[in-house]
């Protein structure tokens, strides 16, 4: 990916129609007929009700609200012996979980009857016949997923776009993954977060942010040598050929906060052994194709763990122009091999960012970025900015490349409402606007 200067846009599959089939091979085919060669996806696994990607059932099974429902396989034939042998890691628990999931309404896993919670051997016996048809069902979406996943993945390799996914750090609370792997949780005795991840106070949370997500037992996970870890990373890059590991911070030292707490200002920074896994990851996959996500509280042992390990970091426009001169966000302080972006999915779009400064920053931004008193200039100059940079990855928020505003914000981070369910408007990305980007990707040496 790092092999020369590449742009690359953001969009969630969610944004998208049929988006492992016809919506997304359609954008493939935009893409690279706009000179883009990286398609950044955010998590793709099973999402809750809030539709968020980074709180889902399972990290390995995929969302099969993405399947393009007229390309799927026959619903009546059984997955190949294959498929589920390549599987039978993690689908037979994945399948059960979500049947029970379903058949307990929706009730996070701690609330089950003990045998089923405790995962008793006759209780789940028991479960397996009894769902057996749901079980069967939710197997077949997850070979119906695969199968359109690598259809998609093949089709954008044939027209030059790579595919960049994105890792959380941590799983959601009632998961298949935790279900399956209690011991490796900082569990109460029934099975709930007995301390969950979050940051402390920051650029976007006063109070900070407490997730909910429960924290590793990282003494069990070095005993293990870090199997679930590898596990994870590896089923993640059978389907991107570069990974982003969100809150890379973590790695170094984690912000652990009591679950009883009423907000995150009550955690406390705990050691990770982000090195010795950092070492096993490097050993089992070559080159290592990750991106640290290294935004927010960066002490020098991240930079240090960042730097032992080469990997590139990120760099956002949006956080650049607070006055001081030493910004690494600073486009004239990019580094070479690290990924820029305007925004970020966490971010607003950059027409709403700018919209919503107060005076004199926005009066910092417009000069640094040479358009005077012109704020409908900002984006596209932001845009510009990005392209221009020496980082030899851009990546573009989708909304930016449209030029909207604050409507068009995919996530605000601390809210629970209202984030996750933009969608490309209808023929927005036309021929001409990929003509406008390829011209503008050339000009910058981006392809």
């Amino acid at each position: 990916m790092f092999d020369r200067r590449r742009a690359g846009v953001l969009l969630p599959l969610s944004a998208l129609d049929a988006p492992l089939g016809r919506g997304g091979r359609a954008f493939i085919d935009w893409l690279a007929a706009a000179g883009f060669s990286v398609w950044q996806i955010l998590p793709v696994g099973p999402a809750g009700s809030d539709g968020s990607p980074y709180w889902v059932t399972s990290d390995h099974a995929g969302n099969p609200l993405f399947i393009d429902p007229a390309e799927e396989p026959d619903a009546l034939a059984p997955p190949p012996a294959k498929f589920l042998a390549a599987a039978r890691s993690w689908l037979p628990d994945y399948a059960l979980f979500a049947a029970l999931n379903r058949a307990h309404a929706e009730a996070p896993f701690w609330r089950w009857p003990a045998p089923l919670r405790d995962r008793e051997p006759l209780a789940l016996a028991r479960a397996r016949l009894e769902l057996a048809q749901d079980c069967a069902r939710i197997e077949h979406e997850q070979y119906a997923f695969e199968v359109q996943w690598q259809r998609l993945r093949a089709h954008a390799r044939s027209r030059g776009v790579r595919l960049f996914g994105d890792l959380p750090f941590y799983v959601a609370p009632s998961s298949a993954e935790v279900w399956a792997h209690r011991e490796l949780f900082q569990l109460t005795a029934t099975g709930e977060p007995a301390a969950v991840a979050g940051v402390p106070p920051d650029y976007f949370a006063a109070h900070g942010q407490s997730w909910g997500n429960p924290l590793y037992d990282w003494q069990a996970m070095e005993r293990s040598q870090f199997r679930w870890w590898l596990a994870r990373v590896g089923a993640a890059l059978a389907r991107f050929d570069l990974l982003r590991l969100d809150h890379f911070r973590a790695l170094s030292a984690h912000w652990a906060v009591p679950a009883t707490a009423s907000d995150a200002r009550g955690g406390a920074w705990r050691s990770t052994p982000g090195e010795a896994l950092l070492q096993r990851l490097a050993r089992k996959f070559r080159d290592l194709p990750l991106v640290a996500e290294d935004l927010g509280l960066i002490t020098a042992d991240v930079v240090a763990l960042k730097r032992e390990f080469a990997l590139p970091g990120m760099r956002v426009l949006q956080f650049a122009f607070d006055g001081d001169a030493a910004n690494p966000h600073l486009p004239n302080l990019h580094e070479r091999d690290s990924v820029v972006y305007t925004g970020t999915h966490d971010n607003d779009t950059a027409r709403g960012w700018y919209s919503g400064l107060d005076r004199d920053t926005a009066q910092r931004v417009a000069a640094q970025l040479g358009v005077g008193g012109d704020a409908d200039a900002v984006p596209g100059a932001l845009v510009s900015a990005a392209l221009g940079s020496l980082a030899l990855l851009a990546i573009l928020p989708a909304q930016d490349l449209l030029g909207l505003g604050s409507a068009a914000r995919l996530n605000t981070p601390g809210t629970a409402q209202g984030n996750w369910s933009w969608r490309v408007p209808h023929d927005a990305l036309t021929t001409e606007l990929a003509r406008g980007y390829a011209r503008l990707n050339s000009s910058f040496g981006r392809g």
